[in-house]
């Protein structure tokens, strides 16, 4: 399961309006996987769904993306592994020749070969991204559930980097894991990737199954997120984690008193995910769709969607969130919001900042 999905982090959208036009659409081309990784979103599986949008459909889909116009999403081909859908490079192909910017989150098994990867750089794409749960491969294996994983990450990356293409890592941080991100860290500085991209456990799908960080641990990691960035080679963005916007402005206020440029991304502001079968998410951590690209053009869907547009709008929050100061920058993980007590504008059980809120006494909502 890759990641490509809204979180915090400094820097943003080159100033787009997030109401119009997403910084990212990611399409789910398939769910089938070889792997069964502990926390995949997509409860992968061997096989391809017999539902999967068609080549057609995929293509129709791509010059919907395009339809937002300039500057256009990034696209982010994801999966369950991409490379088991045999038109895959078509794809690539008619996205590339959209003018969409695209990456492609391939899963780390043997299909993922040097042919593959200059394919990928001949056909345009800019980026790939690797995922990397563990600073050893006894760790990152066990998490991954398959033997070997490891060491392929790393061989892939030194191919990546040959044929040209842009590398982003992705971690998943638990309870678990948390206590290796320094050395990961220093991973993904040894291969060179130009982004790192940390995301925060959402309990869906095997990722139930998981024990996610505690909200002090939480601002524990992400202070070490940020201070490692200021010497890193590379970005670091978070996954379902706006707080990291907070987290930011605060560690650089007090070290500096200079303020730090923050994105505001978040599910379905900023940001869209489109399922194997044509089902319009806000992310691919909040299961409830807003329509189906089959139906409905993507840009429509993202811009009038009543479920789009209520997620924009701050007002709707409930709990902390709607009286916290941060609203605007944070408003926490509508995703884990959903996953935890059934309602998206719910407060955001991971943050950081809800003792220290709920001290203060805040009016009623």
């Amino acid at each position: 399961m890759a990641h490509g999905h809204p979180g915090g982090h400094p820097g943003g959208g080159g100033g787009r309006n997030y109401a119009q036009t997403p910084l990212i659409a990611t399409w789910e081309v398939t769910q089938a996987c070889d792997l069964e990784c502990d926390h995949c979103r997509a409860d992968a599986q061997p096989d391809r769904d017999p539902n999967e949008l068609s080549t057609a459909e995929g293509k129709a889909l791509i010059d919907q993306i395009a339809d937002f116009g300039h500057p256009p999403p990034v696209f982010v081909i994801s999966g369950g592994d991409p490379l088991k859908r045999p038109d895959l490079y078509e794809l690539i192909e008619h996205a590339t020749d959209q003018g969409l910017p695209t990456a492609v989150t391939p899963a780390p098994t043997s299909l993922l070969d040097r042919d593959v990867l200059e394919t990928f750089a001949d056909l345009g794409v800019k980026r790939i991204a690797l995922s990397l749960d563990g600073a050893t491969p006894e760790s990152h294996d066990t998490f991954r559930g398959e033997e070997g994983s490891f060491e392929l990450i790393m061989d892939r990356a030194e191919m990546a980097k040959e044929a040209g293409l842009g590398i982003q890592i992705n971690t998943t941080v638990t309870a678990n894991t948390a206590d290796e991100l320094p050395e990961i860290a220093d991973l993904v500085e040894e291969l060179g990737a130009a982004m790192w991209e940390v995301f925060f456990l959402v309990p869906i799908g095997r990722g139930t199954e998981l024990d996610q960080l505690e909200p002090e641990a939480t601002r524990d990691v992400m202070e070490f997120l940020y201070e490692r960035q200021k010497s890193a080679p590379f970005r670091t963005i978070t996954v379902e984690a706006p707080h990291y916007r907070v987290v930011a402005k605060e560690v650089e206020q007090a070290a500096t008193g200079n303020d730090v440029r923050v994105g505001s991304t978040r599910a379905g502001k900023g940001f869209v995910f489109v399922s194997h079968e044509g089902d319009v998410f806000p992310s691919g951590f909040l299961p409830l769709t807003g329509g189906n690209v089959t139906e409905t053009s993507l840009v429509d869907i993202y811009r009038d969607a009543d479920l789009f547009e209520m997620l924009r709008d701050d007002s709707q929050l409930t709990g902390t969130c709607r009286t916290c100061e941060h609203r605007e920058l944070c408003g926490g993980s509508r995703s884990r919001a959903y996953a935890v007590t059934g309602n998206p504008m719910a407060s955001d059980p991971l943050c950081p900042y809800v003792e220290e809120l709920i001290s203060e006494d805040p009016p009623e909502a």
